[in-house]
């Protein structure tokens, strides 16, 4: 392997919990709910699969359906998918549902899996390209940046930058041609099969980890470095 492509959310980095994405939302406008509405709240947005990084909604509702489906090919798709799975769930000032949206592209709301920077920094000391691959519809550049990961990626290929989300082999082709790499000897790394898995049809390996929070996926990522010559022995 000479380039290894990286998914960013559930991959990389995962989303804070639901519950802390609104509670830090209350907090920055400076809005209070009852402990139990909160919780309830945070059942609801979370359900809604109103959190992106976190859990896939129970239903669609139909008036989102065609926008949901394409949500990740332009930042103003992601937007109005996003912000209209939070307006099903009532909240004490209709303006919570934007800094929601907001929230999810600060730094703070993201935390690299532990493993994250080990292997990134182990790969980019080798010469090995590395490019994040995301469907996303915001810029993740400055969450890399803050917390110190920025310095190991060579490449960003977002779908919303170039019009097309993954399983669409463009995307991963455009990621290989960034890093000049083979697809034949490029490594596919994330958390969705039916997303990720589509850099198969260039003929890329790909690496499946779970999609879990952090705390709970200490080093599901070092496997990578068996799967690339000469990293496996490489200390922490």
């Amino acid at each position: 392997m000479t380039a290894v492509l990286f998914d960013f959310s559930g991959t990389l980095f995962r989303i804070e919990s639901t519950e802390s994405w609104l509670r830090a939302v209350l907090e920055e406008a400076g809005r209070d709910l009852p402990e139990p509405e909160l919780k309830e709240a945070a059942r609801a947005l979370e359900a809604a699969g109103a959190l992106p990084g976190g859990v896939e909604p129970v239903r669609v509702p139909e008036e989102l359906a065609g926008v949901w489906a394409r949500r990740d090919e332009s930042a103003e798709l992601h937007r109005a998918a996003y912000t209209g799975m939070s307006r099903r769930v009532p909240l004490p000032d209709p303006d919570l549902h934007d800094a929601l949206y907001a929230r999810l592209m600060s730094p703070a709301a993201w935390t690299p899996y532990p493993d994250a920077r080990q292997v990134l920094r182990a790969l980019h000391e080798r010469g090995i390209g590395v490019a994040v691959v995301s469907n996303i519809g915001w810029d993740p550049r400055p969450v890399f940046r803050a917390h110190g990961l920025d310095p190991f990626v060579d490449a960003y290929v977002l779908s919303y930058e170039h019009g097309v989300q993954k399983p669409d082999p463009r995307l991963f082709s455009v990621a290989c041609a960034a890093l000049g790499a083979d697809p034949r000897r490029t490594l596919m790394v994330g958390d969705s099969r039916e997303a990720d898995g589509g850099a198969a049809a260039l003929g890329c390996r790909v690496h499946f980890v779970d999609h879990l929070p952090a705390a709970d996926r200490p080093n599901a990522l070092l496997p990578v470095l068996d799967l690339v010559p000469g990293l496996a022995s490489d200390p922490a």
